[in-house]
């Protein structure tokens, strides 16, 4: 499978009863885990495949508060201040560096874009240093770039994928959470109207309550409980390469590329602001809603016509607790690489960094990606079922985010104060979009 992921074996015994079933072993669902057994909850987290095994080990690894959503801003700030933590708190590495992040504008467009995302740092005190062409290439050595103007956050940073989510797994069952992989969720059960527990492809487990980090899946999830969640999947697709010394120190974004350096002494690469969104039957039954988004950022996105298509056409929408549901038929996304896409990354990132001629490319993958209409994550109750909270469509956003994403969303599961203003992030407010549209 790609791209590598640190392994965690599951737990032969499924728990008769616990206080909360966390779904989705991820970034978000891992570290809603740690947080809920760290504070003495006895919770289960419950993963269909492998622990960190789709888009929580092929995202970018950027861990960063500027360039957000408003509403995100808040959620990113306590977030990089729990990466800081982690570390310590579960004895194992996530691989988080405060190394910095650097965007580059050369068009009026991109210029623009600093000039919001400068003043939206100013306005929530982060510490946005403008640089100059000059500025840049003092610090940038070498660099061939096309950039009028840059915005560094020295503060921001970057961790591992690889590392992130298996970390904060075991140091959740350090904290005694029951740890299952390879097991899928089938369905919850209600009694009384409210979530009394969760049916596994092993069996029963007896719960107060339940978060659902399924990613790409929480729709799918989700429509067979009756609940309407406006999600669609992009693909993505990344590379890495073996070690090479001269590269940037820096993460750094502009109008054609994405790159990290990696602990390994590779780098992370991808084509930037050319997302690929899956053609599948969602796509026409959730048009409406995402009609807007898709008209703003029509120079970003495109369609794509692949195996998507196929596969929501044969996939099962609704399913019996006691049937084999899509969860144990795809264990694990995992899409072809886009080569074209990757090809293009590797140009103009030697174009810009002339080192890059001498780079070995080591692995690609591809990823998909759960979207919302507004690009802002759902982290709140669903819809009818008390008990249920929801963590999901992150929209390429959830790495960075996810320690206090998991966080937030354990907090409203378990009834604790939350460290965040939740309610940007409530479902409902598509319905009121909905209905002003």
């Amino acid at each position: 499978m790609r791209p590598f992921v640190e392994t965690v074996e599951g737990d032969e015994t499924l728990p008769r009863e616990v206080d909360l079933v966390v779904i989705g072993g991820g970034i978000v669902g891992t570290a809603a885990a740690f947080w809920a057994a760290e504070q003495g909850h006895h919770v289960a987290l419950i993963e269909k495949g492998r622990i960190g095994g789709e888009q929580s080990s092929r995202n970018w690894g950027w861990v960063r508060r500027m360039g957000r959503d408003v509403a995100e801003y808040p959620l990113g700030i306590e977030s990089l201040r729990l990466w800081d933590t982690l570390a310590q708190r579960l004895g194992h590495d996530t691989g988080f560096r405060r190394t910095g992040i650097v965007y580059t504008a050369h068009t009026d467009a991109e210029m623009a874009w600093i000039e919001s995302v400068s003043r939206d740092a100013d306005r929530f005190g982060i510490g946005a240093k403008r640089l100059s062409a000059a500025d840049l290439a003092e610090r940038l050595p070498g660099a061939s770039l096309p950039a009028r103007a840059g915005l560094l956050t020295e503060d921001d940073g970057r961790a591992e994928p690889a590392l992130a989510a298996p970390a904060l797994a075991k140091g959740a069952r350090a904290k005694g959470a029951a740890i299952l992989t390879n097991c899928a969720v089938r369905g919850i059960e209600t009694s009384a109207g409210a979530v009394s527990g969760v049916i596994t492809e092993r069996g029963r487990i007896g719960c107060k309550a339940v978060v659902l980090a399924g990613g790409a899946w929480s729709r799918l999830f989700l429509g067979n409980l009756g609940v309407d969640l406006p999600q669609l999947r992009v693909r993505g697709s990344v590379l890495r390469t073996k070690p090479l010394a001269g590269g940037p120190v820096h993460a750094l974004g502009n109008g054609e590329f994405g790159i990290r350096p990696r602990l390994d002494g590779g780098y992370t690469i991808s084509r930037r602001g050319r997302a690929k969104v899956q053609i599948t039957p969602d796509s026409f039954r959730l048009l409406p809603r995402f009609a807007k988004g898709l008209r703003e950022h029509r120079g970003e996105l495109a369609l794509t016509l692949d195996q998507g298509l196929w596969d929501g056409l044969v996939t099962p929408r609704r399913w019996a607790d006691d049937a084999i549901t899509p969860f144990e038929r795809c264990r694990v996304l995992d899409p072809e690489p886009q080569e074209r896409l990757l090809a293009e990354a590797m140009r103009a990132v030697t174009r810009a960094f002339p080192v890059f001629k001498g780079a070995v490319i080591a692995q690609k993958w591809g990823g998909i990606i759960d979207v919302t209409p507004d690009a802002v994550p759902v982290i709140g109750p669903a819809a009818r079922i008390p008990g249920l909270v929801l963590a999901t469509g992150f929209s390429g956003h959830g790495f960075g985010l996810g320690p206090a994403a998991g966080q937030l969303a354990a907090e409203l599961a378990t009834g604790a104060t939350p460290l965040v203003d939740p309610a940007p992030f409530r479902m409902d407010r598509f319905n009121a979009a909905q209905a002003a549209a």
